[in-house]
């Protein structure tokens, strides 16, 4: 019976939180944010033999979100990825992606982004474009970006809450990451997904 009563209670709670949910950006607060690691996600793909994605994700991210409600294409982000927290089904494969002939985690710990423009595309989407640090080697790179919303933290407290939803396609041997043995065998292309939900921070 306690369990009922707690499951009652825990989707009372979530309707009310996703209720409370505005997709209007107007509606945040101006200022910085940073990610909630917790509740964020970056996941790669890329096609396999051309007929699979295989999947990964990183499980080590930080960043912060200066953010301009009234004018969101001033807004500003940064992300840091521990590129030795790379995680796939396979241990043998999370060895070959952090070593030497992948990812280099040893010589290149960190992968970066940081935003250089905002152009707004609709009342909830845009696009961010950025320089991506990965492998020691830096490019440009445009996401689009879908705003799902912010609101009052459901946890309690008296910060705001705001979450994206962000894709972007980039090839690997832009970024010296076609030296493993069997590059031949995956699309030079990965496509990139992330859910990031950003923290209001307090002074």
């Amino acid at each position: 019976m306690r369990r009922l009563a707690l499951f009652v209670l825990f989707a009372l709670v979530s309707t009310a939180a996703a209720a409370a949910v505005s997709d209007d950006p107007r509606q945040a607060p101006a200022g910085a944010y940073r990610i909630e690691p917790r509740h964020s996600q970056i996941l790669f793909a890329i096609r396999h033999f051309g007929l699979t994605d295989y999947y990964g994700r990183f499980e080590k991210v930080s960043g912060t979100l200066n953010f301009d409600p009234t004018a969101p294409e001033r807004s500003a982000v940064s992300v840091t990825i521990d590129t030795g927290s790379a995680s796939v089904m396979s241990s043998e494969l999370v060895g070959e992606l952090v070593g030497p002939h992948v990812f280099d985690s040893a010589n290149f710990p960190k992968a970066t982004f940081v935003s250089t423009s905002v152009t707004r595309t609709g009342p909830d989407t845009g696009t961010m474009a950025g320089d991506l640090t990965l492998h020691g080697v830096t490019k440009s790179v445009t996401f689009n970006i879908v705003f799902n919303g912010g609101a009052n933290s459901p946890m309690g407290g008296s910060s705001y809450d705001l979450g994206f939803h962000a894709t972007a396609t980039i090839k690997r041997s832009d970024f010296g990451l076609d030296q493993m043995i069997w590059s031949n065998f995956v699309s030079d292309d990965v496509n990139l997904t992330i859910e990031a939900m950003f923290v209001q921070q307090r002074n």
